[in-house]
């Protein structure tokens, strides 16, 4: 009876993976979201494996791996998808070798295409101001939700922040007086980021005049709040970014395009790229970067556009 550890079992294809989860939420400090995309890419190697009539963990090698690949991509995956599900397996692979669960780790020899870098979606100058102005004409109306989503879509667009930072942010988080708020990033890594005056006045006004309408029992301290009085979630705050962005007559833009939106600007408004890594929380500066591509991008396109010899 072989002693290797199955790839399915009753309780599920890893009997390792509760200690991989635990480890990439303990140790590693990484998002449920992410913790998730991880055990689903796990996963459907897998069930790769499987189908190919590999039952055991340590049955998984090279060859099985680069299949794994091959078959995403002849099912038309996009290069983003397996280029994270190739890191993904790296990641499994290399922490199962060296805690033990595996004698050779087949993963180390494993490249995979590099996605394709898009270029972020950003709103120009005038389109964002339109899409606040937008916001906050809404919220003249004095309803709490509308109060909400303008103070909501103002934070993004102030601070640089993640979507997934805002709506976990609480109300102390935000301090007015010194116009900053906290937030808790990937890796469970803590910043302080600086908000300007129109971004401060909307805050103020949804804590004094709409926050108090939606708040609930069990609210608790959360920053924004859904009709219900829950904390608001980013499903939430996706369809009121796009509801606006109808409104305004702007690009339909995710609220995470927001945040592209804000490093592009304050790299053309002349700050300097460290300062912009640490507004958005950036581990490496080369994610940064992609920003200098859309200034450069832009430059170029009004360049061919207004230049008579262009």
């Amino acid at each position: 009876m072989s002693s290797a550890a199955p790839v399915a079992t009753a309780a599920g294809r890893l009997p390792q993976m509760a200690d991989f989860v635990l480890h990439l939420d303990a140790q590693r400090g990484l998002s449920p979201h992410t913790v998730r995309a991880y055990r689903g890419d796990i996963d459907h190697l897998c069930a790769y494996a499987e189908s190919q009539g590999r039952d055991e963990l340590d049955q998984i090698d090279l060859a099985v791996l680069r299949g794994w690949l091959a078959a995403m991509s002849d099912a038309n995956l996009s290069r983003a998808t397996i280029a994270r599900r190739g890191a993904a397996a790296r990641t499994f692979f290399e922490w199962a070798h060296r805690t033990g669960r595996i004698a050779v780790d087949p993963a180390v020899r494993l490249a995979s295409a590099r996605p394709i870098r898009s270029l972020p979606t950003v709103l120009g100058i005038e389109h964002a101001a339109r899409l606040l102005d937008t916001a906050r004409g809404r919220a003249d109306d004095g309803d709490a939700v509308h109060l909400r989503d303008w103070a909501a879509l103002e934070l993004l667009y102030a601070t640089g922040v993640r979507v997934g930072e805002l709506v976990a942010a609480d109300v102390d988080d935000l301090d007015l007086d010194r116009r900053t708020l906290r937030v808790l990033g990937k890796g469970s890594k803590e910043r302080v980021v600086p908000l300007g005056v129109p971004a401060a006045r909307a805050a103020v006004a949804w804590l004094r005049a709409g926050r108090p309408q939606l708040a609930r029992d069990g609210s608790g301290s959360a920053l924004l709040l859904g009709r219900r009085g829950q904390r608001l979630d980013q499903r939430q705050l996706r369809a009121v970014s796009h509801e606006i962005a109808e409104i305004a007559g702007v690009a339909d833009i995710a609220p995470h395009a927001l945040r592209h939106t804000a490093a592009t600007h304050l790299l053309q408004g002349g700050s300097d790229l460290r300062s912009v890594q640490e507004v958005l929380g950036h581990s490496s500066l080369a994610t940064t970067q992609r920003y200098t591509h859309v200034t450069a991008e832009r430059l170029r396109a009004s360049y061919h556009q207004a230049h008579p010899r262009a």
